[in-house]
């Protein structure tokens, strides 16, 4: 609880600063912004090593493969890292930059799933295959 509420300070003091320097210094605003972000992300990222020791444990109680999870943990952070740059881009008034940047996080997302789409083919094919006629 105490780690969002300073979260929470801190995007709450950058975000008034930022706007207080705005006017007078907007490119030193603009870096504040950022590097808020950025601190507030590596924040973020760091407390999620929990979550993956969660998630790493649960396949291995399924008994799946570990491949899948690793899937899973690297979408998490593809979809992280893409949605906090394309609002830092927004922010900056780039919003066409802002959704190239969402585009190739779908990309990416895709990509490294592909595999997984295989094997569900692969299952359902022989799911298919081994059905009484």
């Amino acid at each position: 609880m105490t780690d969002i509420l300073l979260t929470a300070g801190l995007a709450a003091a950058a975000a008034f600063a930022a706007l207080a320097l705005k006017k007078y210094a907007p490119e030193i605003s603009a870096v504040l912004s950022v590097a808020a972000g950025a601190v507030i992300l590596i924040s973020v990222l760091h407390r999620m090593s929990p979550i993956i020791s969660q998630i790493t444990q649960l396949s291995d109680k399924a008994g799946l493969s570990s491949a899948y999870g690793r899937v899973l943990i690297k979408t998490i952070g593809i979809c992280f890292l893409c949605r906090f740059t394309a609002d830092t881009c927004r922010d900056s008034g780039q919003s066409a930059l802002a959704s190239k940047v969402e585009l190739a996080g779908k990309i990416s997302v895709l990509l490294i799933a592909l595999p997984l789409f295989a094997d569900i083919l692969s299952i359902a094919s022989g799911l298919l295959n081994n059905s009484p006629q």
